[in-house]
């Protein structure tokens, strides 16, 4: 019992590790000897037990969980009732926080220089080390993307450690260093069939390995010959690699695998169930339960706006169901009303968001034979943390069953799923230039066909002339236009802006903009339609209004693609140094 008491002071005091450079040197503050704990695998296990709190969680009142993520809400997908100062380039140096957080990496470590103290043999706790080397990475990938540069550290620190003193080192250097403990984590995984459920394991790294080599490889591309790029690098071994681990996933899934739809709403089905326990394409999800962990906070905001927004420029991405985009295709039926947008569109659009077709409802089964509530209008007459910021409300991820729109609910949380790996197979070969039909069959192909849209002709993808990024090819353009739409609000798109290199066509100068205000005259009370300004061709233009973004997001290209170090962490190690742009 006294061990037990011990061991959960242990993992509590963990948990609260904090950033800087002063919590490098420091030991973990527990009562437990090292000579107990690490013994057993199961000492491992309960260590690595923590880890799992890296991964999202809902966030309580007022969140949509992943669907009303920063990397989603701070994009071109969705906007809230409030302006993003990040788009806005209105951050600054902190004196200290600011995201230069090592906490979690020491967590890791501190395992990884101890569990060679432990009695039992390698093959019982090599899952565990597999796991520890998995989290390394992915708490490095955060830091890598926030920062670029970083030290490279794979040991707890001590005081009089040179480390604490290291100079940052090439971003290139850091995702080989990621790629190496996703290549040794997957060596020690068990696969999916020998896996404890609920668990990282071997195909799990495998599609993070491959999101990390992807990132990068996008990164060191398109930002070649800025201040940052990597000298002398194209980015091409990390598509490679990303090729070669997502094809290795594709080709042996060990179980996992695209669900195929079986009713018109499969994909909107995907996104708001309690379990994924028997789905073979959520790789892993976080489980909520009334008695265990109390549920979670956040689906009565989805009966509402939420206070977010899907923008226009989302919206505009859905290809029509002849295959083509609303540029060229005849099936367009322009975007007068929400019944008009979504006709003849991928069906993936009206399932993303609410449309009043009589079929989406927001809530059902309500107890004393009270009659479902049926969307009509977006929610413009609630308060404003509930209203639409564009007048697209998200549908996507909601569950209208009454019981899951009270104080707790207990829809599961999707962290990984194998559709991003064909994704990422189709985007790495495309960008090296060896994409095959066959390929695409494998990958984009899939996507469609579930949802009884056209296949992708690699040889014949007719040109669009509104195309997104137009200095790119066809073949590009439409690969990126897949992932846009397979992935909508899941929290991805932030990432892909940012390591295409794309903010100066995205984002600098733009002015979010939502559906036709007129649509609903006479149907919402003037006074609250008046809360939402429109341009001239009578678009909502939210932020119209407001001084700081009326000419549209000030996102610095020469600064804003990094953050900042805070100003603490560079006088307690005068070796690192700003990232560019930042004084």
């Amino acid at each position: 019992m006294n061990k037990l008491f011990v061991t959960i002071l242990a993992l509590l005091s963990l948990l609260t590790i904090s950033c800087g450079k002063e919590y490098l040197d420091r030991t973990p503050q527990t009562n437990i000897s090292d000579g107990e704990f690490w013994r057993t695998s199961n000492d491992m296990k309960l260590y690595a037990n923590n880890w799992y709190n890296f991964f999202p969680n809902y966030n309580g009142w007022g969140s949509i969980g992943i669907y009303g993520l920063d990397a989603d809400q701070g994009s071109d997908n969705m906007i809230t009732m409030t302006y993003n100062t990040f788009l806005n380039g209105e951050r600054v140096v902190p004196a200290s926080g600011g995201g230069w957080d090592w906490g979690d990496v020491r967590n890791v470590n501190y395992f990884l220089a101890n569990y060679t103290k432990s009695t039992d043999d390698w093959n019982s706790i090599k899952t565990y080390v597999g796991e520890a080397l998995f989290f390394r990475a992915w708490v490095y990938f955060d830091l890598l993307k926030n920062f670029g540069d970083l030290p490279w550290i794979n040991k707890p620190l001590v005081p009089g450690d040179p480390e604490l003193f290291a100079e940052r080192v090439s971003r290139s250097i850091i995702a080989d260093s990621m790629l190496n403990d996703l290549d040794r984590a997957i060596e020690y995984l068990p696969s999916k069939s020998m896996a404890e459920m609920s668990r990282v394991n071997k195909q799990i790294a495998q599609l993070l390995q491959a999101r990390i080599a992807l990132f990068e490889g996008s990164w060191e591309k398109y930002h070649a010959n800025t201040p940052f790029g990597v000298s002398g690098a194209d980015g091409s071994k990390f598509f490679q690699k990303a090729a070669t681990v997502s094809s290795a996933l594709i080709a042996t899934p060990d179980g996992y695998g695209l669900e195929q739809f079986t009713t018109p709403t499969g994909y909107w089905e995907l996104f708001n169930r309690l379990s994924y326990a028997s789905s073979s394409e959520i790789m892993l999800w976080r489980q909520y339960n009334l008695n265990l962990n109390g549920g979670h906070r956040w689906y009565r905001y989805t009966t509402s706006g939420a206070g977010r927004g899907l923008t226009k420029d989302l919206i505009d991405a859905y290809l029509c169901t002849d295959g083509l985009p609303i540029s060229t295709s005849l099936l367009y039926q322009g975007d007068n009303s929400l019944l008009d947008l979504v006709k003849n569109r991928d069906p993936r659009l009206v399932q993303t968001i609410y449309v009043n077709d009589a079929e989406h409802v927001i809530t059902n089964n309500a107890p004393g034979g009270i009659a479902d509530i049926v969307f009509e209008v977006p929610s413009f007459v609630n308060s404003a943390e509930a209203r639409p910021a564009t007048g697209y409300q998200v549908y996507k991820g909601h569950n209208p069953d009454y019981t899951q729109q009270q104080d707790q609910g207990t829809s599961g949380l999707i962290l990984f799923r194998f559709a991003e790996a064909l994704l990422i197979n189709a985007e790495a070969k495309a960008e090296l230039g060896t994409l095959t039909q066959a390929d695409a069959d494998l990958t984009i192909n899939k996507l469609r066909q579930r949802v009884q849209m056209p296949s992708l002709l690699v040889a014949a993808i007719s040109p669009d002339p509104s195309a997104e990024f137009p200095a790119l090819s066809s073949l590009i353009n439409e690969i990126r236009r897949e992932r846009r739409v397979e992935l909508a609000c899941e929290g991805y798109r932030l990432d892909d802006l940012m390591r295409w290199a794309a903010m100066d066509e995205k984002i600098a100068g733009w002015k979010p903009l939502g559906a036709k205000r007129a649509q609903w005259d006479g149907l919402v009370p003037a006074d609250d339609l008046d809360n939402y300004p429109v341009n001239g061709a009578g678009y909502i233009e939210l932020f119209q209004t407001i001084p700081a973004v009326s000419t549209g997001y000030k996102f610095r290209t020469d600064r804003d693609y990094l953050l900042p170090l805070p100003d603490n962490q560079r006088l307690l190690n005068p070796n690192l140094t700003q990232n560019p742009g930042w004084q």
